[in-house]
């Protein structure tokens, strides 16, 4: 297939409450939101795509792309959902998955609770052979030792294997044998780490390829029924996913390795924010992304989001970095925490408000949705607060009962607090946001930035309600309400370009280095990335070369990135000064004046992305025009700690250049913008809201 800007495509995001579509007719964009369907995931695609092409006027045969994302697999791993899964390890390895890397991620608590690992210890089987650092064979594979494995797991109801032997990212000879050997006895998925995540860092790979197995299974049983659907829908169109990297992969790819997608609904997002700031020329960026399960973080400069090799799933402990499950694979960068509309609020043992990181999701969901849920969310907190219209949420296709909301809220805190219904409610709005301000620091401070030099950009169904609050906390003065916000990461979805990255570790130093070997890698690492571009594109690809490297000795890598072209006789000396301006400028300089301090590399990365067309540029305004609220209502104002009447406008009916003083609600089918006392509200010539502090220089 070949993609074009005159595509007719559509978009899908399977969040924890809403599945939202979006689809772009040649630049009208179309959007809906779908209760998701646990039973069925697929359901609510469907569902939501027959609203959107009847909206449209077209049918869905005239559909060129669907562009699908989903929180499935990241679900599974939170919530422990998998199938049965065996590890397959070297003899020695057994435990590597739960020793982690022995590191304290708080080291004065006496009782820290590491995370328990996906893959009990009974399910975890060994086997002798060994691969040394360099890629050669030390002792042979005990085959027959296999033998018996594949018979043991046969025998134990395993769902999936995961094989991750010591060093196979250098040769992975042994962990294919494995397979090859175990495949003949088991009619069940087998995930290699060589093939999930060929990078150093035992326990990062073992245990990324136990994700992809754990999720396997499911993910690939799900594929399959949306595609068969799809299909006696009428849809003639290839179905792809986005990846947690940002880039768009075909379905067979996303069934082998699921656990590549256990970021993309997110991904979709900061793509989406992304894409504004680029149209705005906005360097310095964060996106906030709150949906009806999490919440997202993510820091995008010079219009790039920024990514990582590794991330974590599930941080169980105050957001600190290994606390929770490590995935080894390709990632947009970003924290993410347990703060959607549907998460569930409740009182710890010393009397504390606290929210998530259960949510009601959409079965039953929050207690106002009608549907069963008896927990208070903060979705009933928001709706005792005045943010929302009972009548009109969702475009009126969801009744808000605020009765059952305050009964809630009592019941399972109010009464335990002496509070009354709405002052619970602020403080379950105040806990949630200010663990989001205290989530976007610690992001921020990860990556040695300041957060109160970035704009924010909010999207997701619960961000515009809280978003104006959360600039307060974290001193932010401005504040971008894109049009489309509700349904943003679908949208984004529709501006990802088809997209891989493949990774090698090769441990090399500059004092050896070889440059036809390097470039031979190169070769096929470049080959098998526009590989799997190429079943989606077929027009201008680009490539991105990235060494990470490190002084010998160091525990951890930087990125450089690198000219597409061969290593010369002189690439040793090219790289080092490269090394050297890039670890200046992460550090604030480079370290000199020790004798035969080596620099190395290891690991190589090449990224293949096909060109998508460019972004229309637009200026930020301040507005020019004032724009009088016609109707009214009571909203818990924070600044005065008691309800104050806000006024209420319908989006469509501003337009470019029209400024509303807070405090107001802007009201749309699919959210509502909060504007707190302390902003005002522009609209921008792209439809986009911005929010602006009040007497600051913006």
């Amino acid at each position: 297939m070949t993609s074009t800007a005159n595509d007719i495509r559509l978009g899908a995001d399977i969040g924890g409450t809403f599945t939202d579509i979006a689809l772009d007719v040649r630049g009208t964009i179309f959007s809906t939101k779908i209760l998701t369907n646990y039973a069925a995931p697929e359901q609510a695609i469907l569902d939501g795509i027959e609203i959107v092409v009847r909206d449209a006027g077209i049918s869905l045969a005239d559909v060129d792309i669907v562009i699908h994302g989903t929180t499935l697999a990241t679900n599974a791993l939170i919530e422990r959902r998998g199938a049965k899964t065996a590890l397959v390890t070297t003899e020695g390895f057994r435990d590597v998955i739960e020793m982690r890397t022995e590191n304290r991620f708080e080291q004065y608590d006496l009782n820290l609770q590491l995370p328990p690992p996906l893959i009990p210890r009974e399910d975890r089987f060994t086997v002798k052979g060994r691969i040394g650092a360099q890629g050669q064979e030390l002792q042979p594979l005990d085959e027959a030792a296999l033998e018996d494995i594949a018979g043991r797991i046969a025998a134990g109801g395993f769902g999936s294997v995961a094989i991750g032997f010591i060093h196979s990212y250098a040769n992975p000879a042994h962990e294919l044998r494995a397979r090859e050997i175990l495949a003949r006895k088991l009619n069940i998925p087998i995930s290699v780490s060589a093939e999930v995540s060929p990078q150093m860092r035992e326990f990062e790979r073992f245990n990324t390829v136990c994700a992809n197995a754990y999720v396997r299974p499911q993910m690939a049983d799900y594929l399959a029924r949306l595609q068969i659907r799809l299909k006696e829908m009428g849809a003639a169109c290839p179905v792809f996913m986005i990846h947690s990297g940002g880039g768009l992969i075909s379905v067979e790819t996303a069934s082998e390795f699921p656990v590549r997608l256990v970021e993309s609904g997110p991904a979709g997002g900061a793509i989406f924010a992304a894409d504004i700031a680029r149209r705005f020329g906005l360097e310095k960026v964060v996106s906030y992304d709150m949906g009806g399960t999490t919440a997202k973080i993510c820091l995008i400069e010079d219009y790039v989001p920024r990514t990582a090799r590794t991330f974590e799933v599930a941080r169980t402990y105050r957001f600190c970095k290994g606390s929770g499950m490590p995935i080894s694979i390709p990632v947009i960068e970003m924290i993410e925490i347990g703060a959607g509309g549907g998460s569930i609020a409740w009182v710890d043992a010393m009397g504390r408000i606290q929210t998530g990181p259960e949510s009601a999701g959409s079965e039953p969901g929050p207690a106002c949705y009608g549907r069963g849920g008896k927990r208070p969310a903060i979705t009933d907190a928001d709706l005792v607060l005045g943010k929302l219209d009972p009548d009109n949420f969702a475009g009126g296709a969801i009744r808000l009962d605020t009765s059952a909301s305050e009964l809630a809220i009592l019941r399972d805190l109010g009464e335990r607090l002496s509070l009354d219904a709405m002052s619970t409610a602020f403080g379950i709005c105040e806990v949630v946001d200010e663990n989001m301000a205290n989530a976007a620091r610690v992001h921020a401070v990860e990556n040695g930035k300041n957060i109160s030099d970035n704009l924010m950009i909010a999207f997701g169904g619960a961000a515009p309600l809280h978003a104006a609050r959360l600039c307060e906390k974290l001193g932010i003065d401005r504040c971008i309400i894109p049009k489309g916000a509700g349904v943003g990461s679908a949208i984004g979805f529709l501006k990802a370009p088809f997209g891989y990255e493949a990774l090698a570790s090769r441990l090399t130093r500059l004092s050896q280095f070889k440059p036809a070997e390097v470039n031979a890698l190169l070769g096929e690492l470049k080959a098998s990335a526009e590989g799997f571009v190429r079943t989606g594109a077929s027009g201008t690809i680009v490539c991105e070369i990235t060494a990470f490297m490190r002084y010998a000795g160091q525990g951890w890598e930087i990125p450089v990135l690198l000219p597409d072209k061969p290593f010369g006789d002189c690439a040793a000396t090219s790289l080092k000064d490269l090394f050297e301006a890039n670890y200046q400028r992460f550090f604030g300089r480079a370290i000199e004046g020790l004798d035969g301090l080596e620099i190395e590399i290891v690991t190589w990365s090449v990224k293949a992305t096909d060109v998508r067309p460019t972004t229309a540029r637009h200026d930020l305004t301040t507005g020019h025009r004032t724009n009088e609220p016609a109707t009214t209502r009571a909203v818990f104002d924070p600044a005065s700690g008691e309800p104050r009447t806000y006024g209420i406008v319908e989006r469509d009916l501003l337009r470019a250049g029209d400024r509303v003083a807070g405090p107001v609600v802007i009201v749309e089918r699919e959210t509502s913008t909060v504007v707190t006392t302390s902003f005002d509200a522009v609209i921008q010539s792209d439809g986009a809201i911005l929010l602006i502090r009040k007497g600051s220089q913006a």
